[in-house]
């Protein structure tokens, strides 16, 4: 299947804009585990949105994007190097909540099926069978 230039640009970019964040940057903000986990192209490749994951609470987040805009210059120019455009595309930072989004309805899923079984275990049904009121509504 055929990839738009754009999307094979933005992986080539994420790899690129990860390395230099990583490795590149030296503020002391940025945490060790901060990555890049993904990067949206315009469809010109004027403009580049990265999603920023940073591990830790919140104060760290926000420091850790400071930083990042702080430096977004120094990284523009390093990509520029690294990435061969007819036009440096202009960066934007966003912050990627999915991991915690992700942990936070594995959550909500874990304490739903826990309340499911104490339920059931208080209305006497044995927990490995199916509701009995479900069985029951079918065969009628």
């Amino acid at each position: 299947m055929r990839r738009n230039r754009a999307a094979i640009v933005g992986d080539e970019m994420q790899n690129v804009l990860s390395d230099i964040i990583s490795n590149k940057v030296k503020d002391p903000r940025i945490p060790f585990l901060t990555s890049v986990t993904s990067v949206k192209m315009s469809s010109d490749l004027t403009h580049a949105t990265a999603y920023v994951s940073v591990y830790g609470d919140q104060k760290t987040k926000k420091d850790c994007m400071d930083a990042i805009e702080h430096a977004k210059g120094f990284i523009r120019r390093e990509m520029c190097k690294q990435i061969n455009l007819r036009v440096a595309p202009e960066l934007h930072f966003e912050a990627d909540n999915s991991l915690e989004d992700a942990a936070r309805m594995n959550d909500l899923i874990d304490r739903t099926l826990h309340d499911d079984a104490v339920r059931r275990q208080s209305l006497g049904i044995d927990p490995e069978e199916g509701d009995p009121t479900d069985e029951e509504q079918i065969q009628e």
